[in-house]
């Protein structure tokens, strides 16, 4: 492990970590997810999502895809926390596997930094070079009678299928469209000429014609009303669970596998229900456990 010599202090406490665990419980596999990662110059900088996702340039490059614009937008959306999460998952997955042949656990270090960067991966490309930034088709909401419709019109077969739906065929030659490279370009454009069609007809009357000519596109939902969508129901994407507050509904992992199930259980643990449990599988005794809970021993196993 490469150690940085501007932060010595995080740098031996976490060596003294990754070290103590292994001697206690050496198949332990466990987890640090940090804003920056568990050494290095930023190690010790406090971090939230949005801080992150400016940190990583994400905000930036999403920025420059906005025409006219100048200033970064707000983000409500964590895409940070979200994103490491799922990175987390993986690697506890991986070394869950590795453990299987070595019998060895390990320490897995997961950075929001470098989980944003993955997001980039055209930019960051981009950013070694000097080369123009690529076109690539922005698509915006198409406003009909009741609602907006997004459709993404990612290929030559579907920009043909999308002037069908709007009556105007004869523009598949017309030069502003022709070469499909140059198609981008021209997306405003063309976007106010649909809109002149799309803001006759109901979302519904709108996604029956794209989809019936080949156009991938999809009404602008709430999640309230995305997750009353039949085919979510179809897949069993939502679990029902208890805790001690009641019922309510969580989202399964969105795979399926043939081999294993892949669901919720149902029921949520209390906090801290199992932390006893987990204590004592490390080895330690009761009056250890109670030292580490600063509680006294008698009123810590009750």
């Amino acid at each position: 492990m490469s150690l940085s010599k501007t932060s010595p202090r995080r740098d031996a406490a976490t060596e003294a970590r990754l070290c103590f665990a292994p001697r206690i419980k050496p198949k332990l596999i466990y987890c640090s997810i940090s804003g920056y990662g568990q050494t290095g110059p930023s190690a010790e900088l406090p971090a939230y999502a949005p801080v992150i996702h400016a940190a990583s340039g994400y905000e930036m490059a999403h920025l420059a895809y906005q025409p006219g614009r100048s200033r970064p937008d707000y983000c409500g959306i964590y895409h940070a926390d979200v994103l490491t999460g799922v990175y987390a998952f993986g690697a506890i997955a991986s070394a869950l596997y590795q453990r299987s042949t070595t019998q060895k656990g390990q320490h897995i270090d997961v950075s929001m930094l470098e989980s944003m960067l993955s997001l980039t991966l055209n930019e960051v490309q981009w950013a070694q070079f000097e080369v123009q930034q690529g076109q690539r088709p922005m698509f915006g909401p198409i406003e009909t009678t009741n609602g907006y419709v997004m459709a993404a019109v990612a290929s030559e077969k579907t920009f043909q299928g999308l002037l069908q739906v709007i009556g105007n065929p004869e523009w598949i030659s017309d030069p502003r469209f022709a070469k499909y490279s140059d198609q981008p370009r021209q997306l405003g454009e063309l976007m106010q000429a649909v809109e002149v069609w799309s803001r006759t007809v109901t979302t519904e009357q709108c996604l029956a014609a794209l989809n019936g000519h080949g156009v991938p596109s999809a009404a602008y939902r709430t999640v309230k009303e995305a997750l009353s969508d039949p085919q979510l129901a179809h897949r069993g994407a939502l679990a029902e669970v208890e805790d001690d507050g009641g019922t309510f509904k969580v989202l399964n992992l969105p795979f399926r596998m043939s081999g294993a199930k892949v669901s919720a259980a149902k029921r949520m643990a209390t906090l801290g229900q199992h932390t006893r449990a987990y204590l004592r599988e490390t080895g330690l005794t009761e009056d250890e456990i109670a030292a580490f809970a600063g509680k006294p021993a008698l009123a810590a196993s009750r």
